[in-house]
C-alpha cells in the first residue's frame, strides 16, 4: 500500500455484484493544527467506518493512531467503528485537545486585557464598565 498523503484511490475488496455502484468515501485526519491529510476511497456498499480505516492504510502513516481510543466521526456527528457508510460520506478522525478551551479564553482575556476584549471594547463615554 502507499504511505503518501495526497489523495490516492484505495479500492477494498467488493463484496457486491458488479451491478452495485460503489461508494466514493472521504477519510481526513489533522495530525496538528493547519495540517489536514486526506484519503480518498471507494468502498463496496455496505462497508463500516472500520473497513474504510483499513483500506486507507492510515495506520500505516500514522501508526500512532494505533495506541489511542479513535474518536471517529462522520460530517461532525461522533459515530462507532461499525457504523455503515453512505455515498459521499467525510469520516473525520478527530485528536484530543492539548488545551483546556476555558482555560485558553482566560489565558486570551488577561493578556489582551479588560478594555480590549467582548462587551468591554465600546463603551459609552461616561459610563461604567461593561455598559
Amino acid at each position: 500500500m502507499l504511505l503518501s498523503s495526497e489523495l490516492r484511490l484505495f479500492t477494498a475488496k467488493p463484496d457486491c455484484s458488479a451491478g452495485d455502484a460503489l461508494l466514493a468515501i472521504n477519510l481526513v485526519f489533522s495530525p496538528a493544527s493547519r495540517q489536514v491529510r486526506q484519503w480518498t476511497l471507494a468502498l463496496a456498499p455496505g462497508s463500516t467506518v472500520a473497513q474504510a480505516l483499513d483500506a486507507s492504510g492510515v495506520f500505516l502513516v500514522f501508526p500512532s493512531l494505533l495506541a489511542t481510543r479513535l474518536k471517529i466521526g462522520i460530517w461532525g456527528r461522533k459515530v462507532r467503528l461499525d457504523q455503515l457508510l453512505a455515498h459521499n460520506d467525510r469520516v473525520e478522525i478527530y485528536r484530543s485537545l492539548r488545551v483546556d478551551p476555558k482555560v485558553a479564553r482566560r489565558e486570551r482575556f488577561n493578556h489582551q486585557g479588560a478594555k480590549t476584549a467582548g462587551l468591554f471594547i465600546a463603551k459609552r463615554p461616561g459610563s461604567k464598565a461593561g455598559y
